[in-house]
């Protein structure tokens, strides 16, 4: 196709407009390709590394010229990287545009979240666009966790301000052709999809992050929204139920203009649905995408391969789960949520977490669900699982529990105005008597002194750190210095291959490492020592001819949790863990005067985060944890005399 213009091309020499002017032109549903971010984060976790996609990434803007865009940043990606596989998200993004120079890179944009659970002054967020476009995001997917418009206003302005190509997302819920749940009815979208056109959208994506839009809900979506506005309308489904395609057949007859796809071997389930599939279930009608679909296979033979490395990660759906019209969990969230539930010790009660997220959803008021307000609806079903509760419980014991952080922030109006309202009297149970927001956060934050933070973030890691690094700072404070404390130990770890970087070498293997071009190091591990007192053992390596050897602690011969004692149930004084994982902060000590609804210390469990507080006023009489500390479950943490 010696004529072919990339909508990347178009970009850079007509703008935004000239984009949507093209789209407006094409016949065929054009295709993003979700590979490289959503469909990994919904199948396996968000745990795909960067090595493995710099190996596919040129191969990929070869064989599909025709995409429409790729989106591959945003989302969970931004603090996974960091958390979980010790690289830089920002790095990431420079390879991909490197890689794929005429290719629209896309990246999903959580509105007042950013890339983040909370809400950000409207600098942060400004800034953030900033220099995300200026390292290469070409399309902003913006949304709101509760479908809030006038939390994605600024962001649409910052992009547009950027130049880029601002999409904004309508998140749906429910089903339109349900007479029993009009709360999210046709009207409601229609209405939503104006107001966002209206505020500068340049594309209106619906985003299904649960796969909940049944084939006929699709044809009337978007033969409606069609009618209604003059932008282009990109659809965004996960397979769950295994209506993908047929739905996605359904919303081109009816015009849609592009839909998210996967390549085959990470598609389906929890996924998008398959780019092949898809070709296949338009051939030879009217409006079958442009591609190559040889060109497709022998990219996802690849994929095949590189699957297989992170099987730890599968979420373990074989098979179409309809129950997914029930629980509405996001497709995203599907696998993460699995992965925290293990953690915590509850990945055997997986099926009755399902149930309780939606119960959870209904105590809630039936909410919209994708992060952050997804996680809000996880982490109370995590809490409630995990301590036995009901939802009477929640309504007769509420005074006395310390709920999760991101629920409480939540009931405070953080994210924004669920549609309806918040439920009042739980709101009152949850809060406890603190305030509640009822306009936008980000009206009354104190903009970001960024001067002032970068040298704060300077004295804590020894150099001067650039805008990008001041930026993740500010959205994950304590991950971003624990990522730079890694770094500073064990380096670059993203050259490993990713066998080793998750299961480490074998005695005897040998392997391979890149450091950069020309420069290889050459590892075979030799001898493994016997673990000394401390439960140490030396390695020792051959490094490109030359021996060498390391200490390493082996965690397995001295367990890092010890037992401790177990607070008691019916002793009011003494409060304990209300789930597995470690303490964040101690902000008490022993003596110390508290107040009812203080908060004494906050635990963390894979990104959970809960404020311990005080059940009546008194006096510390002892505090069993230190800051950083491993704890199960029901642990006794700390003991308050009443007085």
């Amino acid at each position: 196709m010696p004529d072919f213009v990339s909508a990347k091309t178009i970009l850079d020499t007509q703008g935004a407009d000239g984009v949507i002017r093209w789209i407006n032109q094409q016949k065929n549903v054009l295709l993003t390709d979700t590979t490289f971010r959503d469909a990994h984060q919904s199948l396996l976790a968000t745990r795909v590394r960067t090595q493995d996609f710099k190996k596919i990434a040129a191969l990929t803007e070869e064989g599909i010229p025709q995409l429409f865009s790729s989106e591959m940043w945003g989302g969970a990606t931004f603090d996974v990287a960091y958390r979980f596989l010790t690289e830089d998200p920002w790095e990431r993004l420079r390879m991909f545009r490197k890689k794929m120079p005429n290719t629209l890179l896309q990246m999903l944009f959580r509105g007042s979240n950013a890339v983040g659970y909370s809400n950000y002054p409207d600098n942060v967020l400004e800034e953030f666009i900033k220099e995300s476009a200026a390292q290469g995001i070409d399309v902003f997917r913006i949304f709101d966790s509760l479908n809030w418009v006038p939390q994605m206003e600024k962001s649409i302005q910052a992009v547009r301000d950027a130049g880029k190509i601002a999409e904004a997302a309508i998140c749906y819920t429910g089903d339109i052709n349900d007479p029993t749940r009009q709360k999210y009815s046709i009207d409601y979208y229609k209405d939503m999809a104006k107001e966002l056109q209206n505020l500068g959208a340049h594309i209106i994506a619906i985003k299904d992050m649960a796969g909940l839009l049944k084939p006929q809900a699709a044809y009337r979506l978007i033969s409606e929204l069609k009618a209604s506005i003059d932008v282009p309308i990109h659809l965004h489904t996960h397979d769950t139920s295994g209506n993908g395609i047929i739905t996605y057949s359904a919303a081109t007859k009816a015009g849609v203009d592009i839909v998210d796809v996967a390549m085959s071997a990470v598609s389906g389930a929890t996924s998008q649905p398959s780019m092949s599939s898809l070709y296949y279930a338009l051939v030879n009608g009217e409006r079958c995408p442009e591609i190559n679909v040889d060109n497709i296979q022998q990219l996802n033979h690849y994929w095949e391969d590189v699957r297989m490395y992170y099987h730890p990660f599968e979420n373990g759906l074989n098979a179409p789960q309809t129950e997914v019209y029930k629980h509405e969990m996001p497709g995203g969230q599907y696998s993460n949520l699995q992965q925290q539930a293990k953690a915590v010790g509850l990945g055997e009660k997986w099926d009755e977490i399902k149930e309780v997220y939606h119960e959870v959803n209904m105590m809630f008021g039936d909410i919209v669900k994708v992060t952050p307000s997804s996680k809000v609806v996880g982490d109370m079903a995590l809490f409630m699982v995990q301590n036995g509760l009901s939802e009477q419980d929640i309504y007769d014991k509420g005074e006395t529990l310390s709920f999760p952080e991101s629920v409480v922030t939540f009931f405070e109006g953080e994210l924004g105005q669920p549609v309806g309202g918040f439920p009042k009297e739980l709101q009152r149970i949850i809060l406890k008597g603190r305030p509640a927001f009822t306009e936008r956060p980000g009206a009354f934050a104190e903009p970001v002194d960024f001067e002032k933070v970068k040298a704060e973030l300077a004295e804590k890691i020894g150099y001067q750190p650039k805008t990008e690094e001041v930026l993740s700072y500010l959205m994950y404070p304590q991950v971003f210095l624990d990522y730079r404390k890694a770094y500073e130990q064990f380096a670059d770890v993203k050259v490993l291959d990713t066998p080793t970087f998750f299961n480490g070498m074998r005695l005897g293997e040998t392997i391979n490492v890149e450091l950069e071009k020309g420069k290889i190091l050459i590892i075979r591990l030799d001898e493994i020592g016997e673990p000394d007192i401390e439960g140490n053992r030396t390695l020792f390596f051959n490094l490109n001819g030359q021996r060498r050897e390391i200490l390493v602690k082996d965690h397995s011969i001295i367990s890092s949790v010890q037992t401790k004692r177990k607070a008691e149930p019916t002793n009011k004084e003494q409060i304990g863990a209300t789930m597995s994982g470690s303490v964040l902060q101690v902000l008490v000590k022993k003596g110390d005067r508290v107040a009812k609804g203080q908060t004494v210390l906050v635990t963390e469990a894979m990104k959970m985060e809960t404020a311990i507080e005080a059940r009546f006023s008194g006096v510390v009489e002892h505090v069993y944890v230190a800051e950083g500390e491993a704890i199960t479950s029901g642990d006794l943490l700390i003991e308050i005399k009443e007085k």
